[in-house]
């Protein structure tokens, strides 16, 4: 049975990421991670009315060393091992550069990046006295072309693209991989205060002229985490709709 661990996954992508683990039969065991414990009751009692499937709650606030390094432990000892991580967890603090306050910046770097620094760090030991494991970080479209107005998020996710790189060169000798999703722009509780002017804006440099689900990116999550992957890392898997093509 495997134990996967998702950070930010109250509700929103984390949440279809647990669910997408669970019902693919992917993990067995899900650790519902959020800064508040309480906001993950939801999403564990969905996990739990899947048939299989065993969901605890966790408090972790991943820019905080000493939260990190004790919810890890926790859930290691809840379930015996972690097989499974993605780093989810994410804020945005968005204002153009020469407005940005230095608050600002630090809030986005600490949670986005230093918050996956954090959490792959400790999962890293456990992984490696396994010689097993999978990581992925959700990166994002922003991180790798960049984006008006977003100079704190846009070096968060392309600090974790490289994150994800270098990490996967360390410990793919140990059998663990890493891998990353970069998503575009996904239907959720940020685009669905936009005008219907800004949404047109935005479709129109998207081939495929729709918005993204949760579900999309959970589902590419699911295959990096799988086995069906097991000769896949180092990778930046992006859902975007053909908004970047590389």
């Amino acid at each position: 049975m495997k134990t996967a661990l998702v950070t930010g996954s109250a509700r929103g992508i984390g949440r279809a990421i647990c669910e997408e683990l669970a019902r693919g039969g992917i993990a067995q065991n899900i650790v519902v991670c959020d800064v508040q414990k309480e906001w993950c009751a939801e999403t564990v009692a969905a996990l739990r009315a899947i048939d299989g499937i065993s969901a605890e709650s966790l408090a972790i606030d991943v820019s905080k060393e000493e939260s990190v390094v004790s919810g890890i432990a926790e859930a290691a000892k809840t379930f015996g091992s972690l097989d499974i991580v993605v780093n989810n967890a994410g804020v945005t603090r968005d204002g153009l550069l020469v407005r940005m306050s230095e608050s600002d910046w630090d809030t986005v770097l600490d949670i986005n990046l230093k918050g996956a620094f954090l959490v792959t760090r400790e999962a890293a030991k456990l992984m490696m006295r396994a010689r097993s494991g999978s990581i992925v970080n959700i990166a994002s479209v922003v991180g790798l072309m960049g984006n008006a107005g977003q100079a704190n998020y846009s070096a968060s996710k392309g600090g974790l693209v490289a994150l994800t790189k270098t990490t996967a060169r360390e410990l793919g000798g140990r059998g663990i991989r890493v891998n990353a999703v970069a998503p575009g722009f996904i239907n959720s509780k940020m685009t669905e205060v936009l005008s219907d002017e800004v949404k047109k804006q935005m479709l129109s440099i998207v081939p495929l002229r729709k918005f993204g689900e949760v579900q999309d990116v959970a589902k590419a999550v699911a295959f990096l985490a799988s086995d069906a992957a097991s000769y896949v890392t180092g990778q930046v898997l992006s859902v975007n709709g053909g908004m970047l093509m590389p």
